[in-house]
């Protein structure tokens, strides 16, 4: 499996030199990490400041709740808020050093707050307490180059391809596999998109191709052996034949093979959850929605299917809490031990139950995949993300360059821009954002 570079979501946040050029990191724990308990370094009772963004609604309310039964000494003060507003305020709560101690969000921030010295280095704290073995190797995905490790997994939300039964079995296409090629999930897509009332438009779509990074062009890039970013994260290669090829073959599948609906047609409809498409890339997370709107939908999911190159790449966004690193010697103790708790068995299960995405521990990923609730092949995203799971090309100025090349893009899937000129445009624009956050 590839090593993870650092994830993400979407939201574009900005930071002021004043706010973050005189954090440094703390790169040693507050108690020696030859301490035999960490629970016995914490103050008899010690206050904890826990940020929620996105409110219990991403994170279990059991898991808060458990911890704070099982270490009654640790006093929780909880800062919940909606995703954006939270996320808008924290910048502003970090220049006034008044951050709660531990919260999480996406993992291009949390790379960013790291080499600004906002997040406490957590590589010594795993060294001295974990054993690393009994995760999956999503648990070191916010480590850098130079072996920091500013974040531990809030959640892995890996792809899958998702497939709806009845129009397979209608049209008498076998069901996908998890050994399928991008060349077999096209091929199928091609014979079962169908004009099924005969008025010259296309009613059933073969695929739904997204315009978003995780289950639009990156995948695609991947399959062709492309990439946004080379290995050091610090150079643009979207002028690669490589990268080209896969953002062409992305389009293709509206410009030329005409198997899904367009970008503007998605705009307002769910093309899966309304039955108008066969296939499409899910997040594990969306299950949840797909299992509440259609309950009686008969769908299930395989394995991202294997690139055109020969390799399979899971796309996948993982979430990181942090300690704040200017939060007080014991109320970072008291943070990793909450750390510690959220890794345990019982709140990994408690996650996994959640559905809002896939545990870090393997112990809970077994007991998963041995659940009843849709989909049935939940292998396909265990064990998708431990074969092949890779996160989206992120650096600190993820966000960034993010935004400067979705105009771009979306151009490409349009049929507005050649992909080979959409590229090169891409390209400088990406690779200056790339050098002026050196």
């Amino acid at each position: 499996m590839k090593m993870f570079k650092l994830v993400s979501a979407s939201v574009l946040i900005a930071f002021s030199a004043a706010a973050c050029s005189s954090e440094t990191t703390t790169d040693t724990p507050a108690v020696s990490p030859s301490s035999s308990s960490v629970t016995s370094n914490i103050p008899k009772e010690v206050n904890l400041k826990i940020g929620l963004p996105g409110s219990y609604d991403i994170t279990s309310k059991k898991i808060i709740d458990g911890f704070q039964a099982k270490y009654p000494n640790i006093k929780l003060q909880i800062e919940e808020a909606p995703w954006a507003d939270f996320t808008t305020k924290i910048v502003t709560n970090i220049a006034g050093n008044n951050a709660p101690d531990i919260w999480f969000q996406e993992n291009a921030v949390i790379l960013g707050y790291g080499t600004r010295g906002v997040a406490e280095n957590l590589e010594p704290y795993i060294k001295r307490d974990l054993k690393t073995e009994d995760y999956i190797e999503s648990l070191l995905s916010a480590k850098t180059p130079d072996g920091k490790i500013y974040g531990i997994p809030h959640g892995v939300n890996p792809n899958a391809l998702v497939y709806n039964k009845k129009i397979f079995q209608q049209n008498n296409v076998p069901f996908p596999t998890d050994n399928w090629t991008f060349q077999d999930m096209i091929d199928a897509a091609k014979k079962l998109t169908k004009d099924t009332d005969g008025d010259g438009k296309t009613d059933i779509y073969g695929f739904q191709t997204a315009s978003s990074i995780a289950q639009g062009w990156i995948p695609w890039i991947k399959s062709t052996g492309g990439s946004a970013l080379d290995a050091g994260m610090t150079k643009a290669t979207f002028s690669d034949p490589k990268t080209v090829e896969g953002l062409t073959r992305w389009a293709d599948t509206i410009l030329k093979d005409k198997i899904s609906p367009t970008r503007e047609m998605q705009t307002n409809q769910n093309y899966f959850q309304s039955e108008k498409t066969a296939m499409t890339f899910l997040q594990y997370s969306g299950q949840v929605n797909l299992n509440k709107n259609k309950p009686d939908l008969d769908w299930d999911v395989v394995k991202v299917p294997i690139g055109f190159d020969g390799k399979r790449f899971v796309p996948t966004v993982v979430n990181q809490w942090l300690i704040y690193s200017k939060a007080k010697p014991e109320a970072k103790e008291a943070a990793w031990t909450f750390l510690k708790y959220y890794l345990s068995d019982e709140a990994q299960t408690f996650l996994s139950e959640s559905g809002a995405s896939l545990p870090v521990k393997k112990t809970a990923l077994v007991a998963l995949e041995k659940s009843s609730s849709k989909p049935a092949n939940k292998q396909a995203f265990t064990k998708g993300v431990e074969e092949a799971g890779g996160t989206l090309d992120e650096n600190p100025s993820w966000n960034q360059w993010r935004a400067a090349a979705t105009p771009i893009l979306n151009d490409i899937l349009d049929g507005k821009k050649a992909p080979t000129d959409g590229a090169k445009e891409i390209q400088q624009k990406v690779q200056s954002v790339l050098d002026e956050n050196k």
